[in-house]
């Protein structure tokens, strides 16, 4: 027995030695009469032959555009049919596909543009509170006069066009069925060049993580890594062609668009996406009509469905597996899935979007015990080890720092190669900032988070990109972030505030102030004005205290109403 904290994932399967473009030509050369997508809020369902129809237009008109290889393409849109379309279709061009998140304001737009260097973005009219056009024409106002294609702005230099996916844009955007018909300009035997020249280990998709440093880094990831790991996760659930697997996590993150896009095109499953957003009567109401056998989610999407008054009038009996992710799941609501959603194969996978995203998954046969106390084990092809501070293995059952190797480790971050190097040591090993311990079987619990990041309903949120981000506001002379407990989502945000001497803003003012400028998820929920932080002798600011008095202050006493919802 191995008594270091070491394990290598099973090598029985191989690893997918091809582009996603073939890969996604196979399937459909393999299924062409199954169903391959269902959009039931767009009212859309498209066969494996139809989407592969609507990928190879796609892919022809993004070369009309003059897409070149390696070339950027952002989308900047909620789940729908073109989302997916568009991910298979750059793949086929070898355009480096941004996910840019459905949240983001102006701001973290122009960061996210100008960081990567986009050259076309196709994105929504408008999602919740955003308005797209609006923020696009604010951003660049001499949009409006351009004609498509040609624009030339000194903010974002290499930015030339907006396709919008409305049916009415305004002036200066390329709207989605013009874009379309550019695709008779481009021969199918020239997609086929273009296709036949990518290699799988080129870059193919561009995810921002939020940094520790104030700013989101570009993790850019290959054919090879996301192809992979999306089929890997597939081989787990036991996914093949008769699966139907609904896909209520966002696109943008790795989670719908790795493990559920790309683990359903390589098993020749169906994707359904119920909504745009999540959304627990539109998600139980498509497991139930779809016939779905497997659902993902984060735990708090599980428990929204769990707890909807209607949920008992819906027919869940089809499902069988699934996949929970994103923060710990508590054991009485993994008990919940399996006995009232018919889950009794359903995993836990563990990840960030650097590593694919999943290192460590847990297995259809292991016990509940196992699937709520622990990330599961290695996965196929990849190696996990946990260290200490000096970079040394620690013996079984000792808490170190989780760090994984393999396939899926991202090829960097886009344009940084200090952070590239700060994450990745010379032996290729992605260190995840993450505290654990690995027990005699290999499996891993997660205790921690070295590099305080805070995870609030499956979205990572790192406390020093906020805390610069309040130092702009005019009254603040200093910020601390920290993460409490929350039974909903797991975390939620508060912000101790100081104020500059004879300066003062309310919480609602700060929070309105917030909204306007950063993703709604990271605005925090609770705001606590101090004249000094606790700290220690030395001046060190203790985050762990703050947490303790804010839980203190939070969280009523057993028989009240808690505070935090």
């Amino acid at each position: 027995m191995n008594h270091q904290s070491y394990t290598r994932g099973r090598q029985d399967k191989s690893l997918l030695a091809m582009t996603i473009g073939a890969a996604f030509d196979a399937t459909v050369a393999q299924f062409p009469e199954r169903e391959a997508l269902v959009v039931r809020h767009q009212d859309l369902r498209y066969s494996w032959a139809e989407l592969g129809d609507a990928v190879e237009q796609h892919a022809r008109a993004l070369l009309a555009l003059g897409l070149a290889s390696g070339d950027r393409l952002g989308i900047w849109a909620p789940n729908c049919a073109e989302w997916c379309i568009t991910q298979f279709a750059s793949a086929k061009i070898g355009a480096i596909l941004v996910n840019i998140n459905p949240a983001y304001r102006s701001s973290e737009l122009e960061y996210a543009l100008k960081q990567s260097g986009c050259r076309w973005v196709i994105c929504a009219d408008a999602f919740k509170t955003s308005d797209y056009h609006a923020m696009f024409l604010g951003l660049l106002p001499e949009l409006a006069s351009t004609v498509p294609g040609e624009l030339s702005c000194e903010r974002l230099p290499e930015l030339r066009g907006v396709v919008s996916l409305a049916a009415n844009a305004p002036a200066g955007f390329l709207t989605w069925p013009a874009l379309q018909q550019r695709a008779a300009t481009v021969s199918h035997e020239a997609l086929a060049e273009r296709q036949a020249s990518l290699q799988f280990d080129d870059p193919i998709n561009i995810q921002y993580t939020s940094g520790t440093t104030g700013f989101p880094k570009g993790a850019t990831l290959s054919h090879y890594n996301i192809l992979n790991n999306g089929y890997m996760v597939g081989e787990s659930l036991g996914l093949t062609e008769v699966d139907r697997v609904v896909i209520p996590v966002p696109l943008y993150h790795c989670f719908g668009m790795v493990m559920g896009n790309l683990g359903c095109l390589t098993h020749g499953a169906t994707m359904i996406y119920p909504g745009d957003a999540f959304d627990p009567l539109a998600t139980l109401t498509a497991v139930a009509e779809e016939k779905a056998t497997a659902l993902y989610g984060v735990p708090t999407m599980f428990i929204a469905e769990l707890d909807h008054p209607q949920r008992a009038s819906f027919d869940l009996s089809s499902l069988r597996t699934g996949i929970m992710a994103g923060a710990t799941c508590p054991i009485e609501v993994m008990r919940r899935v399996i006995s009232e959603m018919h889950m009794s194969e359903v995993q836990i996978a563990y990840g960030m979007t650097e590593t694919s995203p999943v290192s460590l998954q847990t297995g259809p046969d292991d016990e509940l015990e196992l699937r709520v106390t622990t990330v599961g084990r290695t996965q196929p092809h990849l190696e996990s080890k946990i260290v200490d501070a000096d970079g040394k293995l620690v013996p079984r059952g000792q808490i170190g720092e989780l760090c994984t190797r393999g396939y899926s480790v991202m090829l960097g971050y886009w344009n940084n190669p200090q952070a590239t190097a700060d994450a990745i040591d010379a032996g290729r090993w992605m260190h995840t900032g993450d505290l654990a311990s690995m027990d005699d079987n290999g499996y891993v619990c997660i205790v921690g988070r070295s590099k305080d990041m805070i995870i609030r309903g499956g979205e990572n949120i790192y406390p020093r990109e906020l805390e610069e981000f309040f130092f702009t506001h005019p009254a603040v002379a200093d910020v601390q972030v920290i993460g409490i407990p929350c039974s909903k989502y797991g975390e939620e945000l508060v912000a101790w505030i100081k104020f500059h001497p004879g300066h003062s803003a309310s919480e609602d003012e700060l929070r309105a102030w917030a909204k306007e400028r950063i993703a709604h998820f990271k605005v925090p929920r609770y705001f606590r004005f101090v004249d000094a932080f606790p700290m220690t002798v030395t001046g060190k600011i203790q985050k762990f205290r703050m947490r303790e008095i804010s839980i203190e202050e939070l969280t009523p006493p057993p028989g009240n109403v808690t505070a935090i919802r």
